[in-house]
């Protein structure tokens, strides 16, 4: 029970967090940077402490299905903390708060065949983790994509004034959107190649889906890259790139690794 109770606490923390963010909205008041990067400090902490008891085993690794979306919701929610510090990002947390909750909540009622320590050599960790990373990083944007679609439409429809004030200018939030993605764009790239290398074969029978659309979704966000740079795409046209990137990249993932482990029952990495 004590391995639980880092989880638990990141569980109530995360709770708590989304609770006094809600609230912020609601009644359209500016967030104390301090006390939300205090308090998602802490939560943060609890979950890495949680992940590390759940993951790590003498006999292997639980890498299962809601460990994974566990560790990549945690992973993001580090990130946007850090950056935080000085980007207008933590709004953010207003969705990643409560989806952490649930994925902590997951991974602490679920279980999952354990992977043996030597299948995973130190060229596979580095792929593993800038999978992970890159999984992040375009998280992050396709959020950031959200709230600048909603943005962007109650600047249409003349509603410049309530809760999309909370939210910096238009084009300070379409620039950081690009940057975001160049950063997980690259990252994703990185992830590609390390996986060209040190897999035995990407387009093995059980890697082949998340292979392709691994590089299906690098060439989407190639394409809205290129339109970004040569077209200045911007507004709709950069919200639907990002997010059809998004889906086309959980899905390689997480779509393959849902059916392969909790539906046909067998491991994945």
């Amino acid at each position: 029970m004590s391995n639980y109770a880092p989880s638990i606490l990141a569980i109530l923390l995360y709770t708590l967090s989304f609770a006094y963010l809600l609230v912020k909205f609601i009644k359209v008041q500016e967030l104390q940077k301090n006390w939300v990067i205090t308090f998602s400090g802490l939560a943060i902490a609890a979950h890495i402490l949680g992940l590390y008891h759940l993951v790590v085993h003498i006999s292997g690794y639980d890498l299962g299905f809601f460990i994974a979306l566990s560790l990549v919701t945690c992973v993001v929610n580090l990130l946007v903390a850090v950056s935080g510090l000085r980007l207008p990002i933590l709004n953010l947390f207003i969705f990643l708060f409560p989806f952490s909750a649930i994925a902590v909540l997951m991974s602490l009622i679920t279980k999952s065949p354990l992977t043996d320590k030597a299948a995973i050599s130190a060229g596979l960790f580095c792929h593993i983790a800038l999978s992970i990373l890159a999984y992040a990083l375009l998280t992050i944007s396709a959020l950031h994509a959200l709230f600048l679609a909603w943005q962007n439409h109650q600047l249409r429809h003349k509603h410049a004034t309530g809760r999309v004030r909370l939210l910096p200018p238009l084009q300070t939030m379409e620039a950081l959107l690009f940057d975001i993605v160049w950063a997980g764009q690259i990252t994703l790239t990185l992830s590609i190649v390390s996986g060209f290398i040190f897999l035995e074969d990407m387009f093995a029978q059980h890697l082949v889906h998340k292979t392709v659309l691994s590089m299906l979704a690098w060439v989407i966000y190639s394409i809205l890259l290129f339109g970004r740079h040569f077209q200045g795409w911007r507004g709709n046209y950069a919200t639907r790139w990002t997010l059809a990137g998004f889906c086309t990249l959980m899905l390689a993932y997480f779509g393959s690794k849902l059916v392969i482990e909790l539906i046909l029952g067998r491991q994945t990495l």
